[in-house]
């Protein structure tokens, strides 16, 4: 996790523009760097280190003896780095993992260099020999970025938007910040005066193909048939590989455990990994919840039965509502269901941060929009709209559970690993035949807990747990967070402007007063940026209203609850 920053033909001095680069400050609390490029008028690279690989040569803008005209500044951890390495017989100079983007790049070119690339990423790449500048992300967007472009080719780009929104330039029309798109790379040409021009944006990867880098990969070719058994064999082996991989790192290693499926597949699998790879400490988990919350039981169980070093953080409504603000500010969206799950994760992260030294974070996302493990899911008229709307829940995670995950974490200088969003495990799963990923007998993800069934990795009653939302789970039944947060949030804004809603907020028009309180809060942040969010995440084919699943028709408590 670092936060990454670069401008290429400014029109203020670099000086009054770099102040915008601490803004991100907090993603890389080990270190910071800005340097100019030379012979380019205007381009900078800015640098927040959080070092976790190779603690001596880590800092960037990285740059070796061999390619001394490319200039790399990336955010991310690139999994398959030496396996590439000695795939192609490259000569590295370093023990960063991103050093294998600048032989690929010099031996394949950016497109072949982007698909090879095992991980989570977003990258700066600047080739002066060429005069080119490429931008690329990672297929789910596990790592942000957001770029701002001038009519007359001024390029600024930033791990997060904040870094992007003091910008100064001399065009007389404002310039977009927009999220770079995940799985996708650009390429600019760079002119002497340091301005750009786009004059490449093609998609590297798309989350229903297998990836390029399988052929390289540790696990070899799987067994295609889809016999049953044979799929459930397959989803265990690769969910495992994705652990394993993703235990590269010189820090100590934790992981979130909320006591629902996902979260406790990763952390029981982690615990299995780190004992088998002899790892000099025991697992840290934690969890977050009030004392009789649902997920502070069902995490207290799981921790006990896998062995971890269990913390808990206790939560209450009205340290949540204090939040609000400051989580929003982190999280650059005002969409509903997001940042009432932020709350929770935000202040779990704070604990980590200041409680424990474990640096490097595990935990479930991605997990239900894979496996169909949102309620609404039972409702599908087909398998097909069901395997459909998994798809698009995927591509769109980048503004909703990623984007959560990223900069709750992000804020207290941790890094986050999510290997339920592993290119592999996410391409073979969503190979599978329509019928088979659909709710069964009335449970959710029904094959992925089919898979892991008498193995004893989890509780059983942990297995066949109900999806319980993370926002919903940290309270009890009796009262959920969300009704704490709207009714603190009733005496927040009136009727009268909720009736000029529609006026007030044309794009996206809160129908709520809390989705109202979180949009007034956004406005103050980040004035006239709503078009970051282009819709509000609801559930479908039900008529919701509110995101929570708790407010479902189809909504059942487990009974003990």
């Amino acid at each position: 996790m670092c936060g990454i920053w670069a401008l290429f033909g400014s029109d203020e001095c670099l000086s009054v523009q770099c102040t915008s680069a601490m803004k991100i400050a907090h993603r890389g609390p080990d270190a910071f760097r800005f340097e100019n490029v030379n012979g380019f008028t205007n381009c900078c690279f800015g640098f927040h280190r959080l070092a976790i690989v190779d603690q001596l040569y880590g800092m960037q803008p990285l740059r070796i003896k061999k390619f001394p005209f490319l200039w790399l500044c990336y955010n991310g951890e690139i999994y398959n780095h030496h396996t590439l390495q000695k795939q192609f017989g490259f000569d590295h100079q370093t023990k960063v993992d991103g050093e294998i983007l600048l032989h690929l790049y010099d031996r394949f070119g950016i497109q072949k260099m982007a698909s090879l690339l095992d991980g989570v990423f977003a990258f700066i790449l600047l080739d002066t020999a060429n005069n080119k500048v490429f931008l690329g992300r990672d297929t789910y967007g596990v790592r942000p970025l957001f770029r701002l472009l001038t009519d007359d080719g001024f390029l600024a780009v930033c791990s997060e938007a904040k870094g992007l929104t003091d910008i100064t330039h001399a065009m007389a029309t404002p310039a977009n910040i927009v999220p770079f798109l995940p799985g996708y790379f650009e390429v600019f040409d760079l002119k002497l005066n340091g301005k750009v021009q786009s004059i490449q944006k093609e998609r590297f990867h798309c989350c229903t193909n297998e990836p390029a880098h399988a052929i390289y990969d540790h696990v070899e070719r799987l067994p295609t048939s889809f016999d049953e058994e044979t799929v459930k064999s397959n989803i265990r082996t690769l969910f495992e590989n994705a652990v394993r991989k993703r235990l590269m790192a010189s820090r100590r290693i934790g992981c979130l455990l909320s006591g629902g499926l996902d979260s406790s597949l990763v952390a029981a699998t982690l615990v299995k990994l780190a004992k088998e790879e002899k790892l000099q400490y025991p697992i840290q988990t934690f969890s977050i919840g009030s004392e009789d919350s649902p997920d502070i039981i069902a995490a207290r169980k799981v921790a006990a039965h896998i062995g971890s070093e269990h913390h808990e953080v206790n939560f209450s409504a009205e340290e949540g509502i204090q939040a609000v603000e400051e989580v929003i500010f982190h999280l650059e969206t005002y969409d509903i269901t997001t940042i009432r799950a932020s709350v929770g994760m935000y202040l779990v992260s704070k604990y980590i941060r200041e409680k424990s030294d474990s640096v490097v974070i595990f935990s479930g996302e991605g997990a239900d929009e894979l496996t169909q493990g949102y309620i609404y899911f039972h409702k599908a008229p087909t398998p097909k709209a069901a395997s459909e709307d998994s798809v698009r829940l995927m591509k769109e995670l980048y503004l909703f559970d990623v984007l959560r995950a990223d900069r709750t974490t992000a804020a207290h200088g941790l890094e986050l690993r999510v290997p339920f969003l592993d290119h592999r495990f996410t391409a073979y799963y969503l190979s599978l035949p329509e019928d088979m990923r659909t709710p069964k007998h009335g449970v959710e993800k029904h094959l992925l807990r089919d898979s892991f069934k008498d193995l004893n990795l989890i509780p059983d009653e942990i297995l066949w747990r109900r999806k319980e939302a993370f926002s919903d789970g940290m309270t009890s039944v009796k009262k959920s967070w969300y009704i704490s947060l709207q009714e603190h949030l009733q005496s927040m804004v009136n009727d009268d402007q909720m009736g000029k809603a529609h006026k007030t907020f044309p794009h996206n028009p809160p129908r709520t007063k809390e989705a109202y309180y979180f949009r007034q809060v956004f406005e103050k942040h980040y004035p006239g940026r709503a078009e970051w969010l282009s819709h509000y995440w609801m559930p479908r084919w039900i008529n919701a209203t509110d995101p929570s699943a708790r407010t479902l028709a189809i909504y059942q408590p487990d009974k003990e609850q």
